[in-house]
């Protein structure tokens, strides 16, 4: 959660940046490590939880969430110096231009108070600072280009060769996929070596995660504050934001006061923070006179599949997905189901049983012994196949985050209130889906073959804050600058008014630089 251009506390004199971060600083040995030794290999295991900085787990999100249902809402994330990028897979998709006109194209969902072309050229910015490596000519869905990527793609897989030459033929484009993962060395930091253990954690930081931007923030004079939870936004009788009050783990509290407030707290933190903000002149809460904050959450619901091949397709080599199927993301179809893209994995069965030391409980169980276990291990692990397809939801207000006032965390804040369900436009892009994978499974030749029963998250945190000209339907305007308070930014995906199909990130980041544009702008006048 970051602020900018704050005094903090009763200091006075020059104006000085802070950053309020939630959790602790992350050293990355020590990840490495933690996550070496962990039973459960999940994106979060690298990562010990705190009590004053709670986060859902993977294997139960209800450790931290209060889920109302019907569905359980089951992306999670990091409250830590560096966020959820620390675990994040690093793909680097741009939305599509009907990504931004889902209403006016098709009918459905919400239009952006922003197009495709507005945004372009930020999206070449962004993929230079986060350090993009992609394929220039790759047919990624329809998204133009004025910039080339700043690297060469990472170089597909044995296995992603496999599956474009068995599914060209059905119409099935399998291309490279733009990854915050240095091909070669960019930045200061090397290129990747092929670890894959990109979730939960880069050992070498070939791969982006926010402690870049975070290091460079202080290099240029901000404090980053680490540890310091928010508990309440201040503002005035005219609207301004005055201050941000917040927590640190022994219960003390404290405030930071300036003239320009950036909250960046996700799409689950950030609309609780506001929420809590209320008063007796803001019932609502902040930012919140549309009562739209909390509401629109949404995530990925993603399909999931796996299969073993009739011959080796050798994955556990590389970054855990370097190739998808993108040509699937648009279409008049959109009137009726939802798109989506396919990655494909090169992580095996990791997602839908764990890492490979599981695989190997299985056989134990199945009576495999000394050399007989190490042959059929080494046999399925070569023939291991897995994609998942990532749909879109269309935006439901009754998808909602609100504090939940009676379930209290360490330190006494409200936890989150969860009431969310996947809609039939997304259950049907998930049928579609399965479907699909069938007919990549049928062409590679495979002997065996499962789909999940129930959706899979792809740990997209979405909505709850949206953009839009309108202030009695919508929280930012298209600057992210909250209609109801003119010093005050939020950003995140919480302002994407639809999901697209597009991991979230790379437009999280273009949409910020341009939000500091329009911030820059308002400090110098």
């Amino acid at each position: 959660m970051s602020r900018g251009s704050l005094r903090h506390g009763n200091s006075r004199g020059r104006e000085r940046k802070f950053v309020l971060e939630s959790g602790p600083s992350v050293n990355r040995s020590d990840a490495v490590e933690s996550f070496r030794k962990a039973v459960a290999k999940t994106p979060e295991s690298a990562y010990p939880d705190v009590p004053y900085a709670p986060r859902p787990l993977s294997v139960d999100p209800r450790n931290y969430y209060v889920q109302d249902g019907p569905d359980d809402f089951k992306a999670t994330y990091e409250r830590r110096v560096g966020g959820t990028t620390w675990h994040w897979l690093g793909t680097a998709l741009r939305l599509l231009p009907n990504d931004f006109r889902t209403k006016s194209t098709y009918g459905v969902g919400a239009d952006w108070p922003i197009s495709y072309a507005e945004l372009e050229p930020w999206y070449g910015q962004a993929e230079a600072a986060l350090g993009v490596a992609g394929d220039d000519k790759a047919n990624l869905g329809g998204a133009p280009r004025s910039s080339r990527y700043p690297m060469p793609p990472i170089p597909p897989t044995y296995l992603d060769s496999q599956v474009r030459s068995a599914v060209a033929s059905l119409g099935y484009l399998v291309v490279p996929t733009p990854q915050a993962r240095n091909s070669e060395v960019y930045e200061d930091r090397p290129p990747c070596c092929g670890n894959a253990s990109c979730i939960p954690v880069c050992p070498i930081a070939a791969k982006y995660d926010a402690t870049v931007h975070a290091a460079l923030a202080a290099s240029f004079g901000a404090k980053i504050v680490e540890q310091a939870i928010a508990t309440f936004v201040e503002t005035d009788a005219n609207g301004a934001v005055v201050a941000i009050h917040y927590k640190r783990p022994d219960g003390s509290a404290h405030q930071a006061s300036g003239k320009l407030f950036v909250i960046a707290a996700h799409a689950i933190e950030t609309p609780k923070l506001l929420l809590m903000s209320r008063t007796a002149s803001r019932p609502e809460g902040v930012a919140n006179s549309s009562d739209r904050v909390g509401r629109y959450l949404a995530d990925h619901p993603t399909q999931l599949s796996w299969a073993l091949t009739k011959q080796p397709v050798y994955p556990y080599r590389g970054p855990l997905s370097t190739s998808g199927i993108e040509n699937l993301r648009d279409g008049p179809f959109r009137s009726r189901r939802s798109a989506y893209r396919i990655e494909i994995g090169n992580d095996g069965w990791s997602w839908p049983f764990g890492w490979p030391t599981d695989s190997s409980k299985v056989l134990i169980d199945r009576g495999f012994r000394g050399t007989e276990l190490q042959q059929a291990l080494r046999d399925q692990m070569a023939r291991e196949l897995r994609v998942a397809s990532l749909t879109e939801q269309l935006p439901d207000s009754n998808n909602r985050i609100v504090p939940a006032w009676d379930q209290l965390d360490a330190i006494g804040i409200p936890q989150p209130r969860i009431n969310y369900r996947v809609d039939r436009y997304a259950q049907d892009g998930l049928a579609s889906a399965r479907a699909v994978h069938d007919k990549i499974f049928d062409a590679i030749g495979v002997t065996f073959r499962a789909h999940s029963g129930v959706f899979q998250s792809a740990g997209h945190i979405i909505g709850t804050y949206r953009m839009g000209t309108d202030p009695k339907h919508s929280v930012v305007d298209a600057d992210l600058r909250a209609h109801d308070h003119p010093n005050l930014f939020l950003l995140g995906s919480g302002v994407f008014p639809t999901t697209g199909t597009a991991n979230p990130t790379l437009t999280i980041a273009a949409l910020a630089l341009r939000a500091a544009a329009t911030m820059r702008k308002q400090l110098a006048g």
